[in-house]
């Protein structure tokens, strides 16, 4: 088997760029701990290319994808999937690699598309027993011919709310809905970026993020972190703007909340059957009860990211963990080759 490891980054999504930023450090990261690294990187409009030649990854002719680079072909060892949002993260690129029998770093192809869809994801929680907020989906031909239900719906969830894409990540298309007289713009900023909407009631508390490494039952579940910033919310230019949102590691919570933070943040991966990496986050009421908000299957991941910066506080370094990642990427791989389809 070749030990090539393909890190794929960029992709159609608005999520591009924190891609781009994420791989180039994976890939670094990688080299350095003496991998041989391809990079390719998905243009915005879907080209794939390495080094500015046209690519491509093929099922090959002995069960084993090819990555196709110019006029050359060769064995790829593990795809590293560093892509956010659509078309990378919600398990479109994962059924590419089961297709062409390759393995690949993270969730597999149910986990990725029911993480990146949040009203997919909520039903999965409420049917595993797990707190999370209650919400309405809007879809875009609801609201186009019947606008009044969706109004009525949403006059029953309550306010304040967040409107957002269904599908999509890193703050991009969600607005605050204090009231009635802000949903109309809410949902149509959210349906020119996904065509399901989800509204959800607000949740007073703590934003707090977990994250998880491993397969199966062998994991590892990082401290608490919290996410502080000077801002009414966390939007996109409070997340992303330097200086304007930090992370606490460890979050200072009381033990009991600690632990129930990462019990649930190991329930919440167990139950949507998760691999390789996660990052949770959730709300944490002035009660202590936690709420859960979202489940990440690829976190932002430069050596700075919430995610890599919980792991490190778990005794897991940087370039330990792109390795590690890509010995549970094997692994897995082994296997599922072991079941019959």
């Amino acid at each position: 088997m070749s030990d090539r490891v393909v890190v794929i980054s960029g992709g159609r999504s608005s999520e591009r760029e924190v891609s781009i930023t994420s791989a180039a450090a994976v890939t670094a990261a990688l080299v350095g701990e003496g991998h041989e690294v391809v990079g390719v990187e998905i243009s915005a409009s879907g080209a794939w290319s390495v080094e500015g030649r046209p690519a491509a990854i093929i099922p090959g002719p002995e069960g084993r994808g090819l990555l196709v680079d110019g006029d050359a072909a060769g064995p790829v060892g593990v795809v590293f999937p560093v892509l956010h949002g659509p078309f990378g993260e919600d398990g479109t690129i994962q059924g590419l690699c089961e297709t062409a029998g390759i393995a690949y770093v993270g969730a597999g192809v149910a986990a990725s598309a029911v993480a990146m869809d949040k009203a997919l994801f909520k039903v999965l929680l409420r049917d595993a027993g797990l707190p999370n907020t209650p919400s309405i989906v809007i879809g875009a031909e609801r609201w186009r011919t019947d606008p009044d239900a969706a109004r009525r719906a949403a006059a029953e969830l309550g306010y304040p709310a967040f409107c957002k894409p269904a599908r999509l990540g890193s703050s991009v298309g969600i607005s605050p809905v204090a009231g009635p007289e802000e949903l109309d713009d809410a949902v149509e900023l959210a349906l020119r970026h996904d065509p399901k909407a989800l509204l959800e009631r607000a949740v007073v508390g703590r934003e707090v993020e977990v994250g998880v490494l491993g397969n199966g039952d062998d994991l590892i579940v990082s401290p608490p972190g919290e996410i502080v910033f000077d801002a009414p919310w966390y939007d996109y230019e409070t997340k992303y703007e330097p200086g304007r949102a930090r992370l606490e590691i460890p979050a200072d919570l009381p033990p009991a909340v600690t632990a129930l933070l990462r019990e649930t943040a190991r329930r919440t991966y167990t139950a949507l059957e998760c691999d390789g990496l996660a990052r949770i986050d959730f709300f944490v009421r002035e009660d202590g009860d936690v709420v859960v908000s979202e489940l990440n299957t690829i976190p932002g991941f430069t050596p700075t990211s919430a995610y890599t910066r919980l792991m490190d506080a778990a005794g897991v370094p940087y370039g330990s963990l792109v390795t590690r990642l890509v010995d549970l990427a094997r692994r897995r791989a082994a296997a599922a080759a072991g079941y019959r389809c």
